[in-house]
């Protein structure tokens, strides 16, 4: 089990750009053709064609986000956020678009050797090539790289001293309790809970945590190893296990901590805080990559609408109505049959 923390979808588009992944809403390719605009910007426009080439794209890379292209106002969102793409690509320097060029040519490759002998056969069941796919990704990682260049080292250090509980390590053991059981039935919160207290009660009359663990813990991460996570950084968790983990007593045993998970029964063995000097290059460039996910996403949240001038969408016959009956957004849509092995090299 990841308890790395969920996003939003709003919040994913930037956290993917941030990661330098394949973003699910990048823009398309630029070529020239002779559809109608379906978004009018300061500085261009994006037809028709070039959006539904996007969605290709989106669905070939992204198949567990392809159920919200069925909602209407998602697709408009998408819509706007590629404007947002388009027109920072236009102002990025020349450093970031051959930076971009060359992530995106390592990215392709990755993928290649991903794939193997199905990689053409994957492209041609997605109807997209490895041209768009490459521009796609070229957009994106522009504007990440163009915003990644303007960072400066005060930035970084000040990002640090704002998040530095992220980066403390913590040695801990948990059990959880999840809201399905190990054959996959589910429980209630109220069972779920109830459980967590049992084993709570356990643990406070003595008996022994890695055994406890390895009987009760629905994390098939930690059960193996008594629920030990150790010497990880608490920034990795969701919120709510994280805030245990910074807080938490050295060697006592929590009450029933609520995350999207279930509930956790937490010990922290070990906690040791680290300066921005003990922080390793990759930790850096990752608070680097905060600084231009928060950017980014300020940008799509204050500036973008100013930037836009007109959006003429087609309404989808296949989207939702308004009462939700034709798709509610939480049943997925059936994905080309080689996406999953796409994202899969994507990641």
């Amino acid at each position: 089990m990841s308890l790395n923390k969920k996003k939003s979808w709003k919040v994913l588009l930037v956290s993917l750009v941030a990661a330098v992944s394949f973003s699910m809403l990048a823009a398309c390719g630029s070529s020239a053709d002779d559809s109608k605009a379906v978004a009018t910007y300061k500085g261009g426009t994006i037809t028709e064609k070039e959006f539904a080439m996007d969605q290709k794209i989106m669905k070939f890379l992204s198949p567990q986000q392809a159920q919200y292209l069925e909602i209407e106002a998602f697709k408009e969102s998408i819509l706007k956020q590629e404007v947002g793409f388009e027109y920072l690509a236009s102002k990025a320097t020349d450093e970031a678009k051959k930076q971009a060029k060359k992530e995106a040519d390592s990215q392709i490759a990755d993928l290649k050797k991903a794939l193997g002998d199905t990689y053409k056969k994957t492209l041609k069941d997605a109807d997209v090539t490895e041209g768009d796919i490459h521009s796609y990704m070229e957009r994106v990682l522009t504007v990440y790289q163009d915003m990644l260049l303007k960072v400066t080292d005060d930035q970084v250090v000040k990002e640090f001293e704002a998040t530095k509980g992220d980066f403390t390590v913590a040695t801990l053991r948990h059990v959880l309790i999840g809201l399905t059981d190990a054959n996959n039935k589910e429980r209630t919160s109220e069972e779920a809970l109830k459980i967590a207290k049992e084993v709570k009660a356990k643990l406070d009359g003595g008996a022994d945590f890695a055994a406890i663990a390895k009987e009760y813990t629905d994390d098939t991460s930690s059960k193996e190893t008594g629920g030990e996570y150790k010497d990880k950084a608490v920034g990795t968790y969701v919120d709510e296990f994280k805030k245990a983990a910074q807080t938490l007593p050295l060697n006592t045993i929590s009450d029933p901590v609520e995350t999207s998970y279930g509930y956790h029964i937490i010990k922290v063995e070990s906690r040791t805080d680290k300066t921005f000097d003990q922080l390793t290059d990759e930790q850096k460039e990752g608070i680097k990559s905060s600084i231009v996910s928060k950017n980014l996403e300020a940008f799509m949240e204050k500036d973008l609408e100013g930037i836009i001038e007109s959006i003429n969408l087609p309404k989808s016959s296949a989207a939702a109505d308004e009462s939700g009956t034709k798709n509610s957004g939480t049943e997925a849509t059936t994905a080309p049959s080689a996406s999953p092995s796409a994202t899969k090299a994507a990641e």
